[in-house]
């Protein structure tokens, strides 16, 4: 259902019945990690230009992980990131 690499794609798919029978299907809710349980790879400095996509790829080589930056930094919206330029960001260990 989900990319491999997508936050949601180890989360289990559930079904609920409407009152009329009618299935809905939707995917379990994601709680987020403590950031501090997360092994740390590096701390970097938010660039002028870094978006949280190119501050993922800088450091992790991947840009469609930033969601794992925003973990490792407790923030919901991922452009908390670089919304500060300087701004040290944790940067986690890759995870499989």
């Amino acid at each position: 259902m989900f990319d491999p690499m997508s936050r949601y794609a180890k989360l289990p798919v559930l079904t609920w019945t409407a009152p009329d029978g009618t299935p809905i299907v939707y995917v379990a809710r994601r709680f987020l990690p403590r950031a501090g349980s997360l092994p740390l790879l590096a701390e970097t400095a938010a660039r002028s230009d870094d978006r949280p996509d190119t501050l993922t790829a800088r450091t992790l080589g991947d840009a469609t992980v930033f969601w794992r930056v925003a973990d490792a930094n407790e923030v919901m919206d991922p452009g908390e990131l670089v919304d500060v330029t300087g701004r040290l960001v944790r940067i986690p260990v890759p995870q499989p």
